[in-house]
């Protein structure tokens, strides 16, 4: 019960990565807070824990961010973890960009951090300190083809994440960033079915079969990470940028012979 008396929000919580979080923080005894823009799955999610609040959020909205924030602390009474999950994954080489896809990938997958970091640091500050972790994605260390957007807003996660954590670690705020590789979540299997219509579960094994623990990291894998930099455990812990990608980039491309 690492979280018990604490209040949590989760961006994106409604789904993937962001839903196997919040599960996970409420089983250990936090009151959470799921943001989102899909009101259903919000909805859903929070009915199953016991002490929840789903909030319609748009983190690419300053608005929204303000609104979730002030909610979690007029119903639970302060913010002391804050896990910034919400993204989207795009796709586009750089001459066909347009400027609707760059502002919906960097509002999202960037100013929503921003934004929710911005209202949620004054009330950790108001508590004595808290936790913060973004995510990101190991696409900001090394990219596949056709998200140079994608990759560019997660490698700006990672320098701002660094950034608030030089300017809060003295008032006890720690801020670090989370780096997937493929995890099994809606979205990775939504970019499957898009590229193998008949063939989306054999096209994610394929990828599983890429990391070198021969499958894809799943959702529940990068939950336990999230609450370990959020709980006292990771006391010491700030500004780090944490891979969970099952050894992918630490592999030479090298195929050896039997």
């Amino acid at each position: 019960m690492r979280f018990a008396d604490k209040v949590v929000l989760v961006t994106g919580g409604a789904k993937g990565i962001g839903r196997a979080a919040a599960e996970a923080f409420s089983r250990e005894g936090a009151s959470v807070v799921v943001a989102d823009i899909d009101d259903a799955e919000g909805q859903n999610v929070t009915a199953a824990l016991p002490r929840a609040l789903f909030v319609h959020t748009d983190v690419a909205r300053i608005a929204d961010a303000e609104r979730a924030v002030r909610q979690a602390v007029a119903v639970f009474g302060g913010l002391d973890v804050l896990f910034s999950n919400a993204g989207i994954q795009v796709y586009s080489r750089i001459e066909d960009v347009t400027e609707e896809h760059v502002e919906r990938a960097m509002g999202i997958n960037f100013r929503g951090h921003v934004w929710m970091c911005k209202y949620a640091v004054p009330q950790m500050r108001a508590r004595g300190g808290g936790a913060i972790v973004c995510t990101s994605s190991i696409q900001a260390l090394a990219t596949q083809m056709t998200v140079p957007i994608y990759a560019a807003s997660k490698a700006a996660t990672l320098a701002l994440v660094k950034g608030m954590a030089m300017d809060y670690a003295a008032e006890n705020i720690r801020v670090n960033a989370i780096l997937p590789a493929s995890v099994d979540t809606p979205m990775l299997r939504n970019a499957a079915k898009a590229i193998a219509p008949a063939g989306a579960d054999d096209l994610i094994a394929q990828w599983g079969r890429m990391h070198p623990i021969g499958r894809i990291i799943s959702a529940d894998d990068v939950a336990r990470l999230v609450l370990f930099l959020c709980s006292s455990d990771a006391a010491a812990i700030t500004g780090g940028e944490y891979v969970i990608d099952g050894g992918l980039l630490a592999r030479l491309p090298l195929v050896m012979p039997d």
